[in-house]
């Protein structure tokens, strides 16, 4: 199971893969650095869905739903079967 504090680690590293700092991020997500902040830290022990799927956006990341166990979406297998690869 995913923790909020894996979450909040997996926030991090997007930001930083996409080489940059809270403030720039905070500013492409059009929310206050503090948002980033906390939501990285889990300052209040809960992070807003919306702001989480607005700061994955501006780091050049989807927010997806994948079933335990399983590695790929439903998305990545049609994509897959699109072109024609096997499963």
């Amino acid at each position: 199971m995913t923790t909020l504090s894996d979450v909040a680690g997996m926030l991090r590293g997007a930001r930083r893969e996409a080489g940059l700092s809270q403030d720039e991020l905070a500013q492409r997500a059009g929310v206050a650095r503090t948002t980033v902040a906390r939501m990285e830290n889990l300052a209040n022990g809960d992070m807003s869905v919306s702001a989480l799927v607005s700061l994955l956006e501006a780091a050049g990341y989807d927010l997806k739903l994948v079933k335990a166990g399983h590695a790929r979406t439903v998305e990545d297998i049609l994509a897959e079967q699109r072109r024609g690869d096997s499963a």
